[in-house]
């Protein structure tokens, strides 16, 4: 038994880690703590529980997350799977059979996988059969980190061990004494090849499963190599055994492979894969894993998290803040996916999702930009700018490629959710500074955007003539969702405002989308003091139940939706009859029970079951639509009241377990939000140049720009009771907004914040502290 000590309130307690749940963080490795406190962490990656959030199901998702054994951004990423072929739930906290590993690239269970193989050991009988192969495991005997995955299979008596790579990864198998040693490979249904080359100690083969989005020639080519013989080859197709024979295509087909070990024999297995060809991924293996032991590839591995992760550093907080502040940060580095390789000639390739060619510069993908336009992609703005460039750049391949900009792909378009967001995006790359990339081809694709519908509903714009003419989507034309697409028309219009005076744009084109940037107006309802679904008539539809959920809006109601003008928070402030009014419609949101109409959906959808169950009103953080709501305080003079309630979403909705999140992750986006309140700040509207404060949730941060600068965010005092702002000073200047821009962080230095248990109600109090609103700009 390993045996790890931590001081807590300077009394020594030893804490045993052998079981999965420490063995998980490997908890008090490299830092030092006292009176429950962590002064300094030395091994970041080492704080990440990968099963965060894994405690999910239909019903009820407290992250819908998997443990993703990957590198970040990784083009393949590597997970147990409890669940049967198929089931978006691969991995579920509360199952008690593995039925192989996955090579897996599914962003979440609702859009589901593509390009997914498996590889399982078995012992005993040729059991090959994804339900008849399965094996009992137990979290005491799991451990899941971001760069190392090991588990006990009870049946087979084996312990299977991976770490990875971008684009590979090494298994290590120990095995019983045993006569009948098996792996099996799955290549999955819906089209596969299997090839068995005993002489090379090596499979081949190649996976079509995908869940749409690809090309007729979609595939995902594997080869993996043993360093052991083989005594026993056979293909096998569907549920029968192929004995004898080594090479099958077919609609679902695999291979098993034996051989006989001793008590505590280690089977190595090198594997990788490429979407554009046999040889590549052969060149993907070689490049990544070249002659490298299992432990070598584990610690670069390792390594290259800790590199990222190092990027922030907190002290002083709780060892639960560390736990949950890092397994955050983790899940905010895993998307969007790099999808591209390197040549022979290493230069970046990448097979194309959309036309299925073959071509040069980067892509990504898996990211739906509804959801992380808000937080995620402003973290990777302000943190990876050079990553951020990359992305871009896959951007326009993708416009290139397809004729449109993505607005959820997986691995190509994807129809799901509403908004022509790649324009914050874009926009908020292009205004604070990061180049490298075609911006003439991606504001041609937002142009385009602008002005027409796309194949499928999420590209392009939903109900685009009505906009354009009306000024709003009309609730009775058959458009679903009509008002969030409005508001959400609206925001990215006022991005392309913005971009479109950077790129010297005519003035006719910048003066149409300023204009049009104010079409949220036409659906406020003077009334009720909320947004609401319009005819094509003009007249506000009727009835209208501001707790309904869908139908005008998205996955939320009109409490959620109607704080959806990220630009022009004082436009709607003054829409609602002022500051002090726009406050009460703040604090309502938390005081109203948590009363849904559900009639929309014909049942409760999860996000909805989330809501009602965190007990915080109206307030339903797990959705993102509401999630910049309380730093709108802000905005009116009020900001002790952002600090209040940032601080009781960070510790009643967040921690590091398997419940850990209270809805869908989403891409890094849930989790972006509580990196970014850790840090203290938050960016209400990517496409400027503001992050709003909120109060930080540690005594200290350091955080490491990408060209090595250091901003220093200290909060002396900061505890659970002291949770309000008292004062700011910016290297040691009285800081008196309640913003700072991107500029100032990015130059580095001290952001120092006085805090106290009491709220300071004269600070940020007056109009000439509150963050950028558009109708500010024009006064």
């Amino acid at each position: 038994m390993k045996i790890s000590m931590i001081k807590v309130n300077k009394i020594k307690h030893f804490i045993p880690v052998k079981t999965a749940f420490w063995g998980a963080f490997a908890l008090f490795a490299g830092f030092h703590a006292s009176a429950q406190t962590v002064q300094s962490v030395k091994d970041p990656v080492e704080w990440v529980n990968p099963l965060m959030g894994t405690d999910s199901k239909v019903s009820l998702s407290n992250g819908n997350t998997y443990p993703a054994v990957a590198t970040p951004w990784g083009m393949n990423f590597w997970m147990p799977q409890t669940n049967t072929m198929g089931n978006g739930w691969a991995y579920q906290y509360g199952a008690d059979k593995i039925r192989g590993f996955k090579q897996t690239h599914q962003p979440s269970p609702w859009i589901n996988d593509y390009g997914q193989f498996s590889i399982m050991p078995v012992t005993g009988k040729l059991r090959f059969q994804q339900d008849v192969r399965a094996s009992w495991f137990s979290h005491k005997a799991e451990v899941a980190k971001p760069y190392y995955y090991s588990v006990y299979l009870a049946d087979a008596d084996v312990t299977t061990e991976i770490t990875p790579t971008e684009r590979a990864a090494q298994f290590r198998l120990t095995y019983p004494a045993a006569d009948s040693s098996f792996v099996v490979v799955d290549a999955f249904d819906r089209g596969s090849y299997i090839k068995i080359l005993p002489d090379e100690k090596k499979i081949i083969g190649y996976t079509t499963r995908n869940s749409g989005g690809v090309p007729e020639n979609f595939k995902n080519y594997f080869v993996i190599y043993f360093d052991k013989p083989f005594t026993v080859a056979h293909a096998w197709n569907g549920d029968k055994l192929e004995k004898g024979v080594l090479e099958l295509k077919d609609g679902h087909v695999g291979a098993i492979v034996g051989f006989k070990t001793f008590k505590g024999e280690k089977v190595h297995l090198k594997v990788a894969s490429s979407f554009i060809s046999f040889e590549q991924a052969e060149l993907n293996l070689k490049r990544e894993l070249a002659n490298d032991a299992f432990d070598v590839t584990k610690q670069k591995a390792k390594d290259s998290w800790n590199k990222e992760l190092g990027r922030l550093s907190p002290e002083g907080g709780t060892v639960e803040q560390v736990r949950t502040f890092y397994s955050c940060l983790y899940r905010s580095l895993l998307f969007p996916r790099k999808f591209y390789e390197y040549d022979a000639q290493n230069k970046v390739v990448h097979y194309s999702p959309y036309n299925g060619e073959v071509l040069p510069g980067y892509m990504f993908t898996d990211n739906g930009f509804w959801d992380t336009f808000r937080s995620q992609f402003p973290f990777l703005t302000l943190m990876y700018p050079e990553l951020n460039s990359h992305i871009m750049e896959g951007l326009a391949n993708t416009y290139k490629e397809s004729g449109w900009l993505p607005e959820w792909a997986s691995p190509g378009h994807r129809d799901c959710m509403i908004g022509s967001n790649s324009a914050s995006l874009i926009a908020d790359s292009y205004l604070k500074g990061i180049r490298g990339y075609d911006i003439n081809t991606l504001y041609e694709g937002l142009l385009k955007n602008s002005e027409n519908e796309g194949p499928l509903t999420s590209v392009g714009r939903k109900g685009v003539k009505y906009y354009n003419e009306l000024g709003y989507v009309p609730y009775d034309v058959k458009v679903n969702e009509n008002a969030a697409r409005t508001l959400e028309y609206a925001y990215d219009d006022f991005t392309l405002y913005k971009l479109a005076i950077a790129l010297k744009r005519p003035k006719e084109e910048i003066e149409r989308f300023r204009k049009r940037s104010q079409n949220y107006r036409n659906l406020f309802d003077p009334e009720t003091k909320l947004m609401r679904g319009k005819n094509k008539d003009g007249k506000f539809q009727s009835p209208f139940n501001p707790f309904k959920w869908g139908d005008a809006f998205t996955e939320g109601n009109s409490w959620h939706y109607t704080w959806s003008v990220f630009h022009d928070v004082q436009g709607l402030a003054d829409l609602m009859g002022g500051r002090e009014s726009f406050v009460e419609m703040l604090d309502s949101v938390f005081s109203m029970a948590p009363v849904y109409d559900e009639s929309y959906y014909g049942g409760v959808i999860h996000e909805i079951r989330e809501m009602q169950i965190a007990n915080m009103g109206q307030y339903a953080h797990g959705n993102q639509p509401i999630q910049h709501m309380i730093y709108l305080y802000n905005y009116a003079g009020q900001p002790w009241k952002a600090q209040y309630w940032v601080r009781q979403v960070m510790d009643r909705l967040y921690h590091s377990g398997p419940d850990g999140y209270c809805g869908d992750e989403d891409n890094g986006q849930t989790s972006a939000w509580y990196v970014f309140s850790a840090m203290g700040f938050y960016p209400v509207c990517p496409g400027t140049d503001q992050y709003v404060f909120g109060a930080p949730l540690f005594p200290k941060m350091t955080v490491t720009m990408q060209d090595g600068k250091k901003l220093v965010i200290e909060a002396p005092g900061n505890s659970k009771e002291n949770v309000y702002v008292q004062s700011v000073s910016l290297n040691g200047k009285a800081y008196t907004k309640n913003w700072i821009s991107h500029a100032d962080l990015q130059k580095g230095g001290v952001l120092k914040v006085a805090m106290g248990a009491q709220p300071e109600k004269t600070r940020g109090t007056k109009p000439a502290a509150f963050p950028y609103s558009y109708a500010n700009e024009k006064k």
